[in-house]
């Protein structure tokens, strides 16, 4: 079933705004990339969305594609991954110039890392251990 354009306390009556209009037009080109639409298709259905001017119209343009993904672009890394990587840097730089001796940044490097890098790795999704009954 295709996601509606409105939520679920805005009527399919209700007009639609231009950034409505603008989504709809974004997830056509994204259908049409992924090869979901022919290029006359395409034509087609961004003139119905631009001109369209409720919710119920602008469903139609889309009721036959699939929900759009939630995240529409690039993977980002968390912030925490680049201050992480910053400071170990920093921890090395400094170790380096004073001379080089017991390599004592493993010590912060893995205590922060130990949080850091796991998150990193799972988008920031942590899951929970359960104990099954």
């Amino acid at each position: 079933m295709a996601t509606s354009t409105s939520s679920s306390t805005t009527s399919h009556t209700t007009r639609a705004a231009d950034a409505d209009r603008e989504r709809i037009v974004e997830r056509l080109h994204a259908a049409a990339v992924e090869g979901r639409l022919r290029p006359d298709e395409l034509d087609a259905r961004l003139e119905a969305a631009l001109s369209a001017s409720t919710y119920l119209e602008l469903d139609r343009v889309v009721a036959d594609l699939p929900a759009q993904a939630a995240a529409t672009g690039p993977a980002r890394r968390p912030p925490e991954l680049g201050a992480f990587a910053a400071t170990s840097i920093l921890l090395l730089a400094i170790w380096a110039l004073t001379g080089m001796g017991y390599f004592w940044p493993v010590w912060p490097i893995l205590g922060w890392g130990l949080f850091v890098v796991p998150g990193a790795l799972t988008g920031g999704r942590v899951r929970a251990c359960r104990r099954s009954a």
